[in-house]
């Protein structure tokens, strides 16, 4: 089922929760395209407020300037094209993001992808992969459960993560870049970087020209150009730092970095055709049901000739089929209107298809 509503270019969002998977689309112009199984879909509409819960899956257009709230994920989701803020409480499936604004998460269950976002990420637990790419604002992420990538953050860094991190930067002067692992770090910079490294790790390894290696060393502070950035690494393995652009390339030679690479290509693609495909589905399950109620109803038409009429109360709609003395007429045009307005009061939900089935029995000459 298709629905198309309007709440002016920066309306409200709020997604309470969502049963299956969720591809949300920012776009131009003020309507708001809701796809989804009519039955599981339920949504209500105050001024530029307008809030959607779904059962199963949900595909969502929007204007670009939506601010969105979401309760609950259960499956996956792919969120692009937005410049409102996002705020998301739990997720039980992959995220993917793509061109976003600020965002702030609870709970990511799986992995977690974003590039391009203009303002500030917020993650306070995420229990598998991140992978972020391409942000303006800051980077907090309160706990990874396994692996980060990490890359082109212009803000500054703050993370704690379980196991590997890899990270590719270009220090801005005056950011704070704090993160600490689990396991091994992988920092890569341009050679004319301009940062204070406070380093502390198992073993170190600066491939830096003019840098000179410790072997020995388990904690070093190494300032490289005029030191304007500060960045701070702990690692429960090893560090090593670079200037070399495929550094990361031969990362698992240094430390398990195996699987960091996560391919997010046509994500959102494959969500939205998941989600296409359930309203399909669902939208056939509704055709059929309607065709098994034409069905009986034609089979009431043809057998309705030369029976007698009783009484039917079907909620607050009274059918009388009571015997007058006189047969039904043979005409097919009564038939087609009874049963033409049964259909009717079904589509418009003013009769259950439980009623409708009644209705029709009786019709058949049932009880």
């Amino acid at each position: 089922m298709s629905k198309t509503i309007s709440a002016g270019h920066t309306p409200k969002i709020m997604i309470e929760s969502i049963g299956g998977d969720l591809s949300l689309v920012g776009w131009e112009g003020d309507e708001i395209l809701f796809k989804a199984d009519e039955e599981e879909m339920h949504t209500s509409q105050d001024g530029d407020q307008v809030n959607v819960s779904c059962g199963d899956d949900l595909s969502l257009r929007v204007p670009k300037s939506s601010s969105i709230f979401i309760g609950s994920i259960g499956g996956d989701a792919s969120i692009r094209s937005l410049v409102g803020d996002i705020e998301l409480k739990e997720i039980g499936g992959d995220l993917s993001m793509r061109d976003v604004n600020s965002v702030s998460i609870d709970t990511v269950r799986a992995d977690f992808s974003l590039r391009g976002a203009k303002g500030n990420l917020f993650i306070k637990n995420a229990n598998s992969d991140v992978s972020i790419r391409d942000v303006d604002g800051h980077v907090t992420l309160e706990t990874v459960a396994d692996d980060l990538a990490l890359r082109d953050v212009r803000g500054n860094v703050n993370a704690k993560v379980a196991e590997d991190i890899v990270m590719y930067l270009n220090p801005q002067a005056g950011n704070t870049y704090s993160v600490t692992a689990g396991d091994d770090i992988l920092l890569v910079m341009p050679p004319k970087a301009n940062a204070t490294l406070t380093l502390n790790a198992d073993e170190i390894d600066i491939d830096w020209k003019g840098i000179e290696n410790d072997e020995e060393a388990t904690s070093r502070v190494v300032t490289l150009g005029d030191g304007s950035a500060t960045i701070n690494l702990s690692a429960g393995g090893d560090i090593r730092v670079s200037n070399q652009a495929d550094a990361g390339e031969s990362a698992e030679d240094f430390g398990n970095f195996a699987g960091m690479g996560m391919d997010w290509s046509g994500f959102g693609e494959r969500i939205s055709r998941r989600v296409e495909a359930a309203t399909q589905r669902a939208q056939r399950k509704v055709e059929e049901a309607a065709r098994r109620i034409e069905h009986k109803a034609r089979d009431a038409e043809r057998r309705a000739s030369g029976r007698g009429r009783g009484f039917l109360e079907v909620g607050r709609w009274n059918w009388d089929f009571a015997p007058r003395g006189v047969p039904m007429s043979p005409k097919s045009q009564a038939s087609d209107e009874e049963r033409l307005a049964i259909l009717k009061m079904l589509q418009e939900k003013k009769i259950t298809a439980e009623e409708a089935d009644k209705l029709l029995a009786a019709l058949e000459g049932g009880s």
